[in-house]
């Protein structure tokens, strides 16, 4: 579900980016408005964002090898990473320079053309609530009853919505940006305005490359299961009476769709091997109707000998995600 939701909000936001762009730029080159020029570059670096996330994903899809026997499916988070990098780079940086320059060496707007940046714009507008609606409506599908927007960009481990959420949300404030600035630009005759709507588009990409940064950095590091997951995943555990108790337990994501289980059990010392084979078994396949992304599960058995392994806190437990 993540990641067909994922490919079409990042089809939906590659086609309107590269119709947006291509009218920015007739507009910035006819009018000569620095905010427009801006958001034409904004708007080139969302579409390459988008090819990007598209890479990645067809890249996680190979199978495993004898290089990464656990698969390729962090794929996705390198391409979320540079995506951020991307925005921040082309995006934030250009038009924040560009801003500057045009304050430094103020330039009308072309008075035969003064309207086109802003009936652009609008088009733009439209253009982009559409890509949003898409996004939104496909992270409704995996987004979890009652959880806020804010708490689903940090806590969602397929990156590919949470990005396209801050292109397409971060797209729709900086066309107001530019709106403002080349309206207020148009109705006092000063440049300014213009400029000053560039350099808020640049800090505007910045800080949303720094969020997309930090939460994809936290991915490639390595994250686990969240609460509810590993709450599950105990009560799986426990579900039977094939264990004493859980010694200690681990989790940590493969991949957006792949979860690994690592979990040390205790059972009776008297028990023959092959039944506890059998209740290992019968073990992983709860873990997996539990969590259905737990994919990947070792069951080690032991006996527990408190002298040997005293009661660990919950927090041995489990790796837990940093949200």
């Amino acid at each position: 579900m993540s990641a067909s939701g994922g490919s079409k909000a990042i089809v939906a936001a590659f086609l309107a980016n590269m119709g947006i762009a291509l009218a920015k730029f007739i507009a910035a080159a006819l009018s000569g408005s620095a905010s427009m020029l801006a958001e034409a570059i904004h708007s080139v670096a969302d579409s390459g964002n988008q090819l990007l996330l598209m890479f990645g994903g067809n890249r996680a899809k190979r199978d495993a090898d004898r290089e990464h026997p656990f698969g390729y499916g962090r794929e996705r988070y390198v391409s979320a990473f540079v995506v951020s990098i991307i925005l921040f780079s082309v995006g934030g940086v250009f038009a924040i320079y560009e801003g500057v320059e045009k304050i430094r060496e103020p330039h009308a707007l072309d008075p035969a053309w003064w309207w086109l940046p802003l009936v652009v714009l609008v088009i733009s507008i439209a253009l982009e609530s559409f890509s949003l609606r898409t996004a939104v409506r496909e992270s409704n599908h995996v987004r979890e009853k009652g959880q806020s927007w804010v708490s689903f960009v940090r806590r969602a481990k397929a990156p590919e919505l949470p990005v396209v959420l801050l292109e397409d949300t971060g797209a729709l404030i900086g066309l107001a940006f530019a709106l403002l600035g080349v309206g207020l630009t148009v109705i006092t005759g000063n440049p300014l305005f213009d400029a000053l709507g560039t350099i808020m588009i640049g800090l505007l990409l910045v800080t949303i490359a720094i969020v997309l940064g930090i939460e994809t950095k936290s991915l490639l590091v390595g994250e686990g299961a969240n609460q509810a997951d590993y709450d599950r995943i105990v009560d799986a555990i426990n579900a039977g009476d094939e264990i004493e108790k859980i010694i200690h337990m681990k989790t940590l994501y493969l991949g957006p769709d792949e979860l690994m289980v690592a979990a040390k059990i205790a059972m009776s010392a008297n028990k023959p091997l092959r039944e506890v084979a059998d209740d290992i078994d019968a073990i992983e396949a709860r873990i997996r109707d539990a969590v259905p992304v737990a994919r990947v599960v070792y069951i080690e058995p032991d006996v527990y000998r408190p002298a040997i392994d005293p009661q660990p806190s919950t927090d041995v437990f489990v790796l837990k995600s940093s949200d």
